[in-house]
């Protein structure tokens, strides 16, 4: 089993890894900073978000947009300056969190649904696997103008997300139901053909952010444990690699796409994470690469 070498220590929490113009870009909640990393660990400030930064991605024109998660709004960086490019409080039921955008410049956004810590303290554990169980929530379709629409609806804390390189399918983790979702994308990026890619309850794996690699398959970051886990459509577990603490996002990267870089943390609990710069940029080198 394989494990990882911390890259970047000292992290409040980390999430959205992504690799581009070899760097690789992450938000750290906490430090309300979006932030890049080298693979000597050189690490930039790159852009303030005070509304605590979360999903990562790019639109065609090559701006940067960025979930703004307390004040439930997506962003657009330029280079310069910092706008809104949506908002998404009339749909978001809580916090909005990780994205993804595809090759037309359509974000696809995720949102807590419910106020996840009031919920665990009420409830306990025991509320999210059994009875009442976690709310549904939406996802959200961001156009490139910065219209809003329902994606997909009923969904269980909708996360971490990709594209396949064709376009035409959408893979939606949903964290609190412990599995993938997939959709096939219409031309007009609406959403159709809902399926289960992935039922992980039974390892179990809570999947947080998720990479795309050139076999179809995915990593994914279990939030319940020091792990990512390379899954195949259908919920087959074909590799683990082992973190130093619990795992809560991923990406591929590196000069061939094959360094596995995994945001950690002890564990995901605001207050704790806002005392304690605690949080770690890991990295592993796989057999497989991302995609280009």
């Amino acid at each position: 089993m394989t494990t990882t070498t911390v890259l970047r220590a000292g992290l409040r929490f980390g999430e959205a890894p992504r690799w581009r113009d070899g760097r690789l870009w992450y938000s750290d909640f906490y430090d309300h900073a979006v932030h890049t990393l080298t693979l000597d660990g050189h690490d930039e400030r790159q852009v303030e978000v005070p509304g605590q930064p979360s999903g990562l991605g790019w639109l065609p024109d090559g701006s940067l947009v960025v979930s703004s998660m307390t004040d439930r709004r997506v962003l657009r960086h330029d280079g310069t300056h910092l706008v809104e490019h949506a908002d998404l409080r009339d749909l978001a039921g809580w916090w909005v969190n990780d994205l993804v955008v595809d090759r037309h410049g359509r974000a696809y956004v995720g949102n807590f649904g419910f106020d996840l810590d009031a919920f665990l303290e009420e409830h306990g554990l025991a509320g999210i696997l059994g009875d009442p169980g976690p709310p549904t929530t939406v996802l959200c379709r961001i156009d490139p103008d910065g219209t809003v629409t329902v994606a997909a609806d009923e969904m269980v804390f909708p996360n971490g997300a990709v594209v396949t390189p064709d376009g035409r399918t959408l893979v939606v983790a949903e964290t609190l139901a412990f599995r993938l979702t997939a959709f096939t994308v219409a031309a007009d990026g609406c959403l159709s053909d809902r399926r289960v890619w992935a039922d992980l309850s039974a390892h179990p794996v809570a999947p947080d952010g998720m990479c795309l690699d050139a076999e179809g398959a995915v990593w994914v970051a279990n939030a319940l444990g020091p792990e990512c886990v390379r899954v195949a459509e259908g919920g087959v577990v074909l590799d683990t690699v082992r973190t130093s603490q619990p795992a809560f996002a991923c990406a591929l990267g590196g000069p061939d796409l094959r360094h596995l870089f995994v945001m950690t943390a002890p564990d995901p609990t605001p207050a704790h994470r806002r005392a304690a710069a605690e949080g770690a940029v890991e990295v592993a080198v796989v057999a497989v690469p991302g995609v280009a």
